[in-house]
């Protein structure tokens, strides 16, 4: 059957605190909402509808990019009226599940059980067995095992009140069924709201079979309502993307002291030490070790290498066998060939370099090209910006470029040339010559070394240095 999701985002979420929409309160990196729609695409839906309301403009704004229907929820009566509100638009051949913008730890292979359930012609239901259970819905069954009802917290006997297994609020049914169960939805409860959970009755009264799917994972399905249980899903989201990397192959020093915030892909044997920060698609192959307090985003790290403390990748592809760092920055743009050595406190942007090459201290290089085997000495810096435009440096293989030297681009450093310490190099230089450029070293025989000066005598110095030249 053609399967519809339906995301109920209506929520204000008071209990926040905070001027942003609950749906779009970040976890890893990304709405909550974010998280929902990409477990909706594992079951690979026919559509998604997003029901939304409190602060409409804003969640359709940050999720843009995603290919979803949006139906307003102008009055929030529920969340039975909430998916009534979808309903209009779902074929009766579809099965429908429906899911909530703030339950974002749910995975696709749980939602699958749930959609296969109703494509057999049940009303499937994920429920979890809590200890502490307060606030939930509880399962009601029957003398024979059967569900017959759930019954919401504040409406609940203290006999339902003893019950551990409570409705998670995910199901799934076929389309045509739903809809004559919603219609049949009353308000007789202390909110006076139409509850998605009173359409079990109707199935039970329609001799539906009800499938209650136990989750294997109460952090699956936990709800997000304030800024603690923020933080709660947030330990749980850190916590299973720990477990997929271990899983992998990859060793973590900590595994509750790392952050993943996308989709990283690890080799076998990866080291990565506490603190590290993965953001968006990053590729780390065999044997690469992440050094402590790294941040890796969106980059390709070869079999191999080493990333020392303190690091940041950020949109970059380094090759195999390199050593990054520590306190190594490279920016979007840089490509590192295999055993190239990046040390620390160089900071790399739009540049490539070459295979064996070492830039190893103090160093910036910005729109370059450096070739194979090339040594840059600390504290030297292509000065790629004029003010108005940036200008590229290509350093070929070989060149070995002296401490303190500034290379004003546009330039080219030939083959296997050497530039001098402390030169400032604003014109291509030959291939294997040596090119320097200094002032003159000067003595000054008359100097001496200042005296600490009174206070009166320091503020009379400051005035005559700042008078105005006259004329």
């Amino acid at each position: 059957m053609p399967l519809s999701v339906v995301i109920l985002a209506a929520g204000q979420g008071k209990r926040m605190n905070s001027d942003l929409p609950k749906v779009l309160q970040p976890l890893a990196g990304q709405p909550l909402l974010q998280h929902v729609i990409s477990a909706a695409r594992g079951v690979d839906p026919d559509n998604i509808y997003v029901v939304y309301g409190h602060g409409g403009a804003q969640v359709q704004a940050a999720l843009a990019h995603e290919n979803v229907e949006w139906i307003l929820q102008a009055e929030q009566l529920g969340t039975g009226h909430a998916v009534m509100q979808a309903m209009c638009v779902i074929p009766d051949d579809h099965t429908v599940l429906v899911l909530y913008g703030d339950v974002p730890l749910i995975r696709s292979g749980t939602l699958q059980k749930l959609v296969a359930a109703a494509g057999e012609g049940a009303l499937a239901m994920l429920t979890v067995n809590l200890e502490d259970a307060a606030g939930y819905g509880r399962i009601v069954r029957d003398s024979q095992g059967a569900v017959s009802a759930i019954i919401e917290h504040k409406d609940a006997t203290p006999e339902q009140l003893q019950i551990r297994e409570v409705n998670s609020g995910l199901m799934a049914a076929a389309a045509g069924p739903l809809r004559e169960w919603l219609l049949g939805l009353g308000r007789n409860n202390t909110q006076r709201e139409y509850f998605l959970t009173d359409v079990v009755a109707g199935a039970v009264q329609a001799n539906t079979r009800v499938d209650a799917i136990l989750a294997a994972n109460p952090t699956e399905v936990a709800g997000v309502n304030d800024k603690i249980q923020l933080a709660q899903a947030e330990a749980g989201h850190r916590r299973a993307r720990a477990e997929e990397l271990m899983l992998a192959g990859a060793t973590l020093a900590d595994p509750t002291r790392i952050d993943i915030r996308g989709d990283v892909q690890v080799g076998r044997d990866v080291f990565i030490d506490v603190n590290a920060v993965l953001i968006g698609k990053v590729h780390l192959a065999a044997g690469v070790k992440v050094g402590p307090n790294c941040v890796i985003a969106d980059s390709k790290i070869g079999e191999g290498t080493e990333i020392f403390a303190n690091s940041v990748i950020d949109h970059a592809i380094v090759a195999q066998h390199c050593r990054i760092g520590p306190f190594a920055r490279l920016r979007p743009g840089t490509v590192m060939h295999r055993e190239v050595h990046i040390g620390n406190f160089v900071e790399v942007k739009n540049t490539e370099v070459g295979a064996g090459s070492k830039a190893n201290h103090l160093t910036y290089l910005g729109d370059s090209r450096v070739g194979k085997g090339v040594n840059v000495g600390a504290g030297s810096i292509t000065v790629n910006y004029d003010g108005a435009n940036k200008w590229p440096t290509l350093i070929e293989d070989g060149a070995s470029i002296g401490s303190g030297s500034m290379l004003v681009a546009p330039v080219r450093i030939g083959v296997g040339a050497t530039i001098g310490a402390g030169s400032t190099i604003t014109a291509s230089t030959a291939d294997n010559k040596l090119t320097l450029e200094r002032s003159k070293q000067v003595t000054v025989d008359a100097w001496t070394r200042p005296a600490k000066l009174d206070d009166k005598e320091k503020a009379d110095v400051i005035a005559n240095a700042m008078e105005k030249p006259k004329g």
